[in-house]
Parts: C-alpha cells; structure tokens; sequence
C-alpha cells in the first residue's frame, strides 16, 4: 500500500491545502515497514508449513493477519485524513492548520531551540462528535492496532470548522504540553503540590485533571480572555451536566471556569475574572450544585489557585527552568490588539498584523458584537488563514514565519 497526492483525490488546485511532502514520507515509510513485517512473517509461513502441527501454522497465519490489518488501519486512517484536502473542507482545514502552527510559533519564539529539532506540524481533519480532540505525537493508537502516531492529528467536529473556536486552542495545547516533554514532569508537580497542601484524596483527582487544566491555562495564554469566554459557552449545559463529578480526565466542569478564572486572575485581567465567575454563578447558583463531593467544593478556593500556580507559574525542568506564562507570554498589549482586530474584522478587513492565534480571539468578539453576519466573517477568516498556507512567506507574524522554516 502507498499513498500519495493523486490516490487521495488531491487535484493541482488543491495543493495549496494539502499535508507537506514529509507527512505522505512518514506515512508511505510506516507502510513499507510493515510491509516487511508481513513479508517476513509470511516467509515463516513457508518454512514450517510441512512441518509444524496444524495450530502452530494457524497462529504463524493470524500473526501475518495482524500486520496486514495493521497496513489496513494505518493505510485507512490517513487515506480518510489526507483525502479531506480534496474536499470543500479544504481551506478551512488549511486555515486551523495555520493557527496550530503559529501555536507553535510562539514558542518557538520564547526559545527557538525549545522542540528538538524540526517537528512535522498537525494536520486537522473533519469527523463526528460534539467537540474537537487530539491525538498526539508518539502514542500508541489503538485505531492503529497499537502503532505510534506519526505527527498531531486535531479532529474538528464537522460543525465547528469556524476559526473562533477557542476548544481549538485547547487541543492544540495538548500537543505543546507533549511535545514539550513535559506531561509527566507537570503530572509528577501537581501531585506533589496537593499531596503537601490537600492530601491524598486530593492530589489524586487533580493528579488525573492535570493535562486538561495544562491544555485550558494554555489556551488562555494563546487566546487571551476570550478563549475563556469560549471554554464557557462550550461548557455551559443544564445544571445537571454541569456540576456532576465524574471519574475521569476531564475536571467537573462547574469547577472548570473557576480554574478558567483564576487564570485570567493570575495574568493580570482581575476585571475579566471576575465577571466570568459572577455569569458563571449566575448559572450555576449553589443550591443547585448537589453532585460534587463535598471536598471538592470546599477546597476550592485554596486549590485552584494551587494547581494554577503550579501548571503556569512554576519552572519546569523541560523548559529549562521556566514557566509556561514564560514560554507564552500573554500581556494587556495582545488582549489590546485583539480588540482592535475585532473592530477590522467588523468593518470587514483583516488585521494584518494580528497572529493567526490571536485572530481567532479577535473572530469570536465581533461575532459575539452582534454586528456582522457570522458566515461571511468566517469565510473573510478563513480565506485569509488558508492564504497563508497558501503563501508561508506572507505570513500575518514574524513568528508565524519562523515556523514555517522549522516545520516540515
């Protein structure tokens, strides 16, 4: 099995949105190798064929099965991703391909020697469900029968193709949060934290929190407090979602906007927090939250800012003794950029100094202004984003420019 530009219905015009040459590399190069695999195991095959009992041939034939399933999966996977950029979908794709990377790129510019060398950048692809999700680098996928992933994969649910979604952001921060090495290192610190100040029962919710906290407390650093404003909306459902804990991952996300808070708190938008949290009592006044532990809610105000402090504010040995606020730095300067960005978009025009991160800030406040159509905007957006992968000397950021020479 191969796969290249043509089998995957990516005509001339739609090269411009396409993955790069070295994400068709990877992939073609992960099928030749279990290629081999296969022929190998079918040359064992031959070798005890007349010889061996029956079942030891029927186990050798299911292990040559495995691979080929493995090539199955693999082939399948990224023939469905790739063959999106064929589609209408293609330069909305592009255009979150763009923002991921300029992601990157803020890093990138804290430190450009930050990732261990050139990266293959996400590629974003449509599929079902209610809210985007990852799939990082490196881990074991079971969609792949427990093959690595090749390079970030950021689903988009098919109705949230717009360029305003702060959950995007969210995601992308999980990547960063991997491919900064620092997933264990900051598991490892939360613990330790709420182990010291909370206790055991504690420390092993927000032990399991931990990345999900990382990704939003990353969002809001690269979108500023209206990435905060949009992880509220996204979360905003029936009391009875809301506030019910449960065992997993993801924080309850009643509490979830008091992190969100606390956040936008610690990086110097007191006014911003502050409002967030009364909206967010206003929905949620506390006769109705009835199915969060008890501990919980009565840790609160001590915890949170806790594990805020130490997923943000606290060095980190991977990121060579500094902090994430330190490797994207979020200031009053960004948020007054964004504004004013809203105020272009309004009118219109693109802002073109705006980098792509901030402008899907700048997108959700003049769609949340009430003043404009939301379809045009989106596709003004769009348009401009997909022109810079269309067009990566261009690029709406120096930033943005040096990472498009350290990606492939």
């Amino acid at each position: 099995a191969r796969i290249d530009y043509k089998s995957v219905g990516i005509r001339p015009s739609d090269m411009a949105y396409a993955p790069s040459p070295k994400h068709f590399q990877a992939v073609n190069q992960r099928l030749q190798k279990i290629d081999r695999e296969v022929a190998k195991r079918l040359e064992r095959v031959k070798a005890i064929w007349s010889s061996a009992p029956q079942d030891r041939v029927l186990t050798e034939l299911a292990l040559v099965e495995r691979e080929v399933d493995r090539a199955r999966r693999t082939f399948g996977l990224f023939f469905d991703i790739f063959s999106q950029r064929g589609s209408v979908f293609a330069s909305s794709l592009a255009a979150h391909d763009v923002i991921a990377i300029d992601c990157y790129a803020a890093i990138r510019q804290a430190d450009p020697q930050i990732f261990p060398g050139p990266l293959l950048k996400p590629v974003c692809y449509m599929d079902h469900g209610a809210s985007p999700a990852t799939m990082r680098r490196g881990i074991l996928l079971s969609r792949l029968s427990g093959e690595k992933n090749l390079f970030p994969l950021i689903r988009i649910p098919w109705d949230r193709d717009n360029p305003w979604q702060a959950v995007f952001l969210h995601e992308v921060a999980h990547n960063l949060q991997a491919d900064l090495g620092i997933w264990q290192e900051n598991r490892q610190a939360v613990l330790m934290r709420m182990v010291r100040s909370h206790g055991m029962g504690l420390a092993q919710i927000y032990g399991r929190w931990h990345k999900e906290i990382f990704a939003d407390l990353a969002a809001l650093l690269l979108g500023g407090p209206a990435a905060a404003w949009g992880m509220a909306m996204f979360l905003a459902y029936p009391a009875s979602k809301t506030t019910t804990y449960r065992l997993g991952a993801h924080p309850v996300p009643f509490l979830r906007i008091f992190i969100l808070a606390e956040m936008l708190r610690r990086m110097g938008f007191k006014a911003e927090a502050s409002r967030l949290k009364r909206v967010w009592q206003g929905l949620y006044p506390a006769n109705q939250v009835r199915r969060i532990p008890a501990p919980l809610l009565q840790t609160m105000d001590r915890a949170i800012p806790d594990a805020v402090d130490e997923i943000a504010f606290q060095p980190r040995r991977n990121l060579a003794q500094r902090t994430l606020v330190d490797m994207i730095p979020f200031t009053r300067h960004h948020q007054a950029a964004i504004e004013a960005g809203a105020q272009q978009l309004l009118r219109g025009k693109i802002p073109p100094s705006l980098p792509p991160r901030h402008l899907v800030s700048a997108a959700a406040y003049a769609v949340s202004a009430g003043k404009t159509d939301a379809r045009p905007l989106s596709q003004l957006v769009i348009n401009h984003l997909a022109s810079l992968a269309r067009q990566p000397s261009s690029s709406a950021s120096s930033a943005a420019k040096r990472q498009a020479a350290s990606v492939a």
